[in-house]
């Protein structure tokens, strides 16, 4: 019998088209491992068992099977975003266990596509920091159990990394795409301001926060974001050369990137030389303003998302979170901050095509409970290990995690590739070219 876990997107959808497998028994397969490996993991809120299959036989139904993009393709979805008839919890105890009526638009056009949504993924409470935890459990790296697997979107990374699924669904408002998927070993991008519905929490962290895929491979990648963005993503027939500005250096004042990053960035940079691309040795001209402005725009965020949720209900670290905030939301509504760093960065843009540079300042934090830990303990450990994201949402540009390498423990290295706006066709080129020049082991060997 064949086995479809560990098969990409891609493979399982073709498979299902050409009647080579059914939806039923590719999802059957997919919940079985996610019942044998998930209390290691804690990649899960809810599991869909029932409700997942039957949606799987209503796919094989369906007349247009052979013309689904995802047919019968098992996928997560983070739970900030609605999917019918299950709650929406956002990691908390303080929001309503009520079911959606509705689903998430992203979440319609994968099930549209063919998709079967077999659960909903841990995050940490309103999605705010860079680690996975809290009342709901635990998510730990797959290739390092010990580990966070990152956050927001941490337990979402962790089941594809855990073969759990192949592809799932998470957003990204500081780098809760890029963070988790760096520590996975996975492939993610966040879209471009406006280029994918957004429509997360209560109004998008100001318009910072953005849909996405997570998968372990380029193609997964490119076709999961042509479903949820509704666009055609064409992979081209021959490469095109491009500027590329390599950077080693951390964004934010006073936080140094590790050797084993700094080293990915490098031998990246090497590797597109000798394919074809001009690469110059260039920093972009962050502010040393930009730590403030990260940490308002990120407190702020949370403020209005916890506005009117029971602060009795909340941990101390998101009710001090969200009290910081409070005093920042109404400058942070006007956008200046955010207009005045797309302004001192574009020229650099226009200089280049494409920016590399690490993905992560140095490996995550242990796995733990930092629910229950002071408020200073997880904003330092958050900043020093994922300083490289931010910028990237606060200017509205296009940014991926391309996983290349591995740290001194064996789990994944990775690089960030960022473009200007508009550049996402172009940034999946480029990781894809770095696929095919340092392939990557696509899951974590659990078994």
């Amino acid at each position: 019998m064949t086995s479809w876990i560990g098969r990409t997107a891609a493979e399982i959808s073709a498979a299902v088209r050409e009647k080579r497998a059914t939806p039923r028994e590719v999802v059957a397969e997919h919940l079985a491992r996610i019942e044998r490996l998930d209390g290691r993991i804690g990649a899960f809120r809810v599991v869909r068992a029932e409700a997942a299959l039957a949606e799987a036989d209503a796919v094989g139904a369906r007349a247009d099977l052979a013309e689904l993009p995802l047919a019968g393709v098992p996928v997560a979805v983070k739970d900030n975003l609605a999917v019918t008839g299950e709650s929406t919890r956002v990691g908390s105890a303080a929001t309503p266990d009520t079911p959606a009526d509705h689903d998430h638009v992203t979440v319609a056009r994968l099930r549209a596509a063919g998709a079967v949504v077999v659960g909903l993924t841990n995050v940490p409470e309103l999605c705010v920091f860079g680690s996975t935890e809290g009342v709901y459990g635990t998510a730990r790296n797959p290739w390092d159990t010990t580990r966070t697997a990152g956050g927001s979107s941490g337990g979402s990374a962790a089941a594809v990394a855990a073969g759990m699924v192949p592809i799932a669904l998470g957003n990204d408002g500081m780098g809760s795409l890029r963070i988790p998927a760096a520590n996975c070993g996975l492939v993610t991008i966040k879209p471009g301001f406006g280029v994918v519905p957004a429509g997360i929490g209560d109004g998008d962290w100001f318009g910072m926060s953005e849909n996405g895929p997570l998968a372990t491979t380029v193609e997964d990648v490119r076709l999961m974001f042509s479903v949820i963005a509704d666009i055609e993503v064409v992979r081209p027939d021959e490469p095109t050369s491009r500027k590329i500005a390599v950077s080693v250096r951390s964004p934010l004042a006073g936080v140094a990137v590790s050797k084993p990053y700094t080293t990915a960035v490098r031998e990246a940079a090497g590797l597109l030389a000798k394919a074809g691309h001009a690469l110059h040795r260039a920093d972009p001209p962050y502010p040393l303003s930009l730590s403030t402005t990260s940490l308002a725009h990120w407190t702020a965020g949370t403020s209005v998302d916890a506005a009117g949720l029971d602060p009795r209900r909340l941990t101390r670290r998101t009710r001090v979170h969200a009290a910081i905030g409070r005093r920042f939301v109404n400058g942070v509504r006007t956008g200046r901050s955010r207009e005045q760093l797309r302004e001192r960065l574009t020229p650099f843009f226009a200089e280049h095509d494409i920016l590399l540079t690490a993905a992560l300042a140095r490996r995550s934090p242990k796995a733990g409970p930092w629910h229950e830990r002071g408020w200073l303990l997880n904003v330092l450990a958050n900043t020093n290990y994922s300083p490289m994201t931010p910028p990237w949402n606060l200017t509205g540009w296009p940014a991926m995690s391309v996983p290349f390498g591995t740290l001194p423990s064996g789990a994944p290295c990775a690089v960030q590739l960022v473009g200007r706006p508009g550049s996402e066709a172009a940034l999946l080129e480029l990781a894809e070219q770095l696929e095919k020049l340092h392939p990557w082991v696509r899951t974590a060997p659990l078994d």
